[in-house]
């Protein structure tokens, strides 16, 4: 056993949490450290409570003081585990795409309770790691799920998740701002699009801005609703009669997302607020059966 490294797994986690200079919350900090224990060490919370003896070679010190050095540069802990976990459920990433946050969750929730027992058929927009229309196929049995993103490396990671999860999920490489929807007669068509403008970079932590992929998150101040037209527009010809339109926002936007969808002819548009009570969801409804 190394001597510079605690033999005990409650003392080995104060260690890494006392190495972790952060400007986040102490709750944070343990969620990290947490995260290092079991992927390192294969230690979870019930084994650091029990607090055995342990014995830490130096392969495994060498590896938990790159783990920390890495942390400390803001590089996402996901990234550098290689996992996440979405609704429950483990899924790769990397540096290509976005890691998946619990407003998404929200937004996957939400779908799931409008379509409970439905066997609908459906498609995600901008999908990076595969979490929605995977979580979705999981959640509504017997559903028929299309998923698509303009980045190569977004479908690679994607397509790794659905087979992690065995889960069909039809890929395809898709500019939407340029190219069409190749799917017709969709139940749903789901989008958690780049909203953040470049305005907002200044209130942006480190870690996203050095390492989450930028334009899976930025859209220029001067268009902001850029891609909430663009689907929505090509919606009105994909969706069926009475499917719905699903987005998550960005908090700032929401009025005008909902002025944006009810001047294309969409019914029943509502804003759904967030666990924070912020605006995060506009869900809308195709009223027009442009396919009779």
């Amino acid at each position: 056993m190394s001597s510079n490294i605690p033999d005990s797994p409650k003392k080995l986690f104060k260690y890494i949490i006392d190495g972790i200079h952060l400007e986040e919350s102490v709750e944070e900090i343990q969620s990290i450290a947490y995260l290092v224990m079991e992927h390192v060490f294969g230690m979870d919370r019930a084994e650091i409570i029990l607090d055995r003896s342990i014995n830490v070679s130096n392969s495994k010190e060498k590896e938990l003081k790159e783990f920390i050095k890495r942390i400390n540069t803001h590089e996402p802990i996901q990234y550098i585990i290689g996992k996440t976990e979405f609704y429950g459920r483990e899924f790769k990433v990397d540096r290509g795409v976005l890691i998946p946050r619990g407003e998404t969750e929200e937004l996957v929730q939400l779908i799931i309770k409008e379509n409970h027992g439905k066997k609908i058929k459906f498609l995600d927009i901008g999908t990076g790691t595969g979490c929605i229309p995977i979580t979705l196929l999981k959640e509504l049995k017997g559903s028929r799920a299309f998923a698509i993103d303009y980045d190569p490396r977004a479908i690679k990671v994607s397509r790794k998740n659905a087979q992690l999860h065995s889960i069909q999920v039809e890929f395809m490489l898709i500019d939407i701002l340029n190219e069409p929807i190749p799917v017709q007669t969709l139940d749903v068509i789901v989008s958690n699009p780049p909203y953040v403008t470049e305005n907002d970079r200044l209130q942006m932590k480190p870690n996203v801005l050095k390492y989450e992929p930028a334009m899976a998150l930025f859209v220029e101040d001067s268009d902001p609703l850029l891609y909430y037209r663009r689907i929505a527009e090509l919606a009105k010809s994909t969706l069926k009669e009475h499917g719905v339109l699903y987005f998550e926002i960005n908090e700032r936007f929401g009025k005008e997302v909902q002025a944006l969808l009810e001047v294309m002819d969409y019914s029943n548009v509502q804003i759904v607020k967030d666990l924070h009570g912020k605006d995060r969801i506009v869900r809308a409804s195709n009223s027009v059966n442009v396919l009779s």
